[in-house]
């Protein structure tokens, strides 16, 4: 709606942080501050003017996000193949700039009768909205570079650095992060987001648009548990090597091993656990 000087009032830009009032509970003692909380909220991406898929994420770094999700499910097989990338502004009282629509080349514009049954994310899991495991697994995925090696002990120098890295977990406590780090552990990219499939879409999305895929001699570092989305999604950009400093799932255990993937677990201090492709790991 126009301001009575007739100008129309701009779309609220959404933050990856919000501030809110909470009463502290200390020894017995009640203290009112304020606190940070990870914000989060929906994003719809469009291929022009149809709806493919809602996501809650954490604002921020949207178009990656968008480049990702269309490269990590298939719909596009490289950067060449999305025309443009717009954050759409929206207006203040709707969806205050929380669409990004995408404009496809021709052989990849969706088959939207399919898409709009399997594609609802929510920011805990990223293959909640699939129709079956078995779509996902379908895909013809091919094994990460065979010949890719990395030290152990860089290895076990890269939680330290995604930690100094997550500015928002730092305020918030609550995101998950995913990091790029090239073979000799310096860290290229980091994104943060309150699902972690979304931080993983959002790194393989700046990859994407910046033509560096495949990722064939990178790490993937997540910050929290390694699930079957996140290691399907590596291979597809071409990850050799995925490591969390939580457990992995069975099944993302079975698709490394499958597909030939490092997936490595419990990755902190001076520990990890190897679950799959031992032979990248250099020992010291």
């Amino acid at each position: 709606m126009a301001s009575a000087t007739g100008a129309v009032p701009l779309a609220r830009k959404p933050r990856s942080v919000d501030l809110t009032q909470v009463s502290v509970w200390d020894n017995g003692k009640v203290v009112r501050k304020e606190d940070y909380l990870a914000a989060e909220e929906p994003l719809e991406i469009r291929v022009g003017a149809k709806p493919l898929s809602v996501t809650m994420r954490t604002p921020g770094h949207d178009r990656e996000l968008a480049a990702g999700f269309l490269f990590t499910e298939g719909l596009v097989r490289g950067r060449s193949q999305i025309i443009s990338l717009e954050e759409n502004q929206g207006d203040a009282e709707t969806n205050r700039a929380n669409v990004v629509r995408a404009e496809l080349a021709p052989e990849a514009a969706p088959d939207f009768e399919k898409m709009q049954r399997h594609f609802f994310a929510a920011s805990s899991c990223g293959i909640c909205g699939k129709a079956s495991i078995d779509s996902v697994r379908a895909r013809t995925l091919k094994t990460p570079n065979p010949d890719f090696r990395f030290e152990s002990k860089t290895l076990l120098q890269l939680p330290n650095a995604l930690r100094e890295s997550q500015a928002v977990f730092g305020r918030t406590g609550g995101l998950h992060a995913a990091a790029l780090f090239d073979k000799a552990g310096k860290l290229l990219v980091l994104r943060e987001d309150i699902g972690r499939h979304n931080a993983v879409d959002k790194v393989i999305g700046w990859a994407l648009l910046e033509d560096r895929l495949p990722l064939a001699t990178t790490v993937l570092l997540v910050s929290g548990r390694g699930g079957f989305e996140i290691v399907q999604k590596a291979i597809v950009a071409g990850l050799p090597i995925v490591a969390s400093v939580s457990a992995p799932s069975s099944l993302a255990v079975q698709l490394a091993r499958e597909l030939g993937l490092t997936l490595i677990g419990f990755l902190r201090e001076k520990r990890f656990v190897v679950y799959s492709g031992e032979e990248r790991i250099k020992k010291d």
